[in-house]
């Protein structure tokens, strides 16, 4: 990647990382499980990526962040259109969305189906559960009960069949917020990073502090952003 330009800015100003998700995918309006899978932004989704380069209009950022994934690429494109000040674009995967495994390309019915059949290990597959919208996460704990509901986050250390437990994304995640942080440090700039669900969620609970259960909790919008101070990574 080229950069024509100077990447820092004045060393008096605040330092600071502006995180967001993709837009809504087919995948997401459909209800599968996405992990490492291309799935492209729906009209939805594109509504989404304007909403977030409407927020970060006024932002100022000398470098963006993205992974191979199209969805990552596709959303900050839109946000770029207004940061001529954007001179390098950095593809790192580290930031990449959770690999479900055997559970890519599974639809989110067919799983809470097979986790009422007992299909399932809830130690094992259970806690992709996190991926679904709140009224779905509802309707499994309601058939599952607390005490096995609970058995899903017990899981946080466990991948599901050539995936990605929790733990392991947090692996990732955690050198990665490391290397940005001196990075930015190092070179003197904002950066906005185009991310997703799962990345974003390790991402704020390692910077936040925050525990498992409440971890586990969020749902991470297509809509918002998260701003940071470099001080706070």
């Amino acid at each position: 990647m080229t950069n024509n330009k100077k990447e820092g800015k004045m060393k008096n100003e605040k330092t600071q990382v502006y995180l967001f998700r993709h837009g809504q995918t087919y995948y997401n309006k459909n209800g599968w499980f996405t992990g490492w899978k291309e799935s492209n932004l729906t009209p939805k989704g594109i509504a989404h990526a304007k909403i977030i380069a409407k927020k970060l209009k006024n932002k100022k950022f000398q470098v963006a962040i993205q992974t191979h994934l199209s969805r990552s690429k596709d959303t900050l494109k839109y946000v770029l259109k207004y940061h001529p000040e954007c001179r390098k674009i950095i593809t790192d995967d580290r930031m990449i969305e959770r690999n479900y495994g055997n559970l890519n390309g599974t639809s989110h019915d067919a799983f809470i189906e097979k986790i009422g059949e007992q299909k399932y290990d809830l130690l094992r597959e259970g806690d992709a559960i996190e991926n679904l919208e709140p009224k779905k996460r509802r309707k499994v704990e309601e058939f599952l009960g607390e005490q096995e509901y609970n058995i899903i986050h017990r899981g946080w250390n466990v991948p599901p069949p050539g995936g990605e437990s929790f733990k392991m994304v947090e692996e990732r995640v955690k050198p990665f917020i490391k290397w940005l942080k001196s990075y930015m440090k190092k070179n003197h700039v904002n950066i906005a990073i185009s991310a997703h669900g799962n990345s974003i969620r390790l991402f704020r609970k390692i910077v936040e502090k925050s525990s498992i259960p409440e971890t586990v909790k969020w749902f991470i919008p297509y809509d918002k952003v998260f701003v940071y101070d470099v001080n706070e990574l």
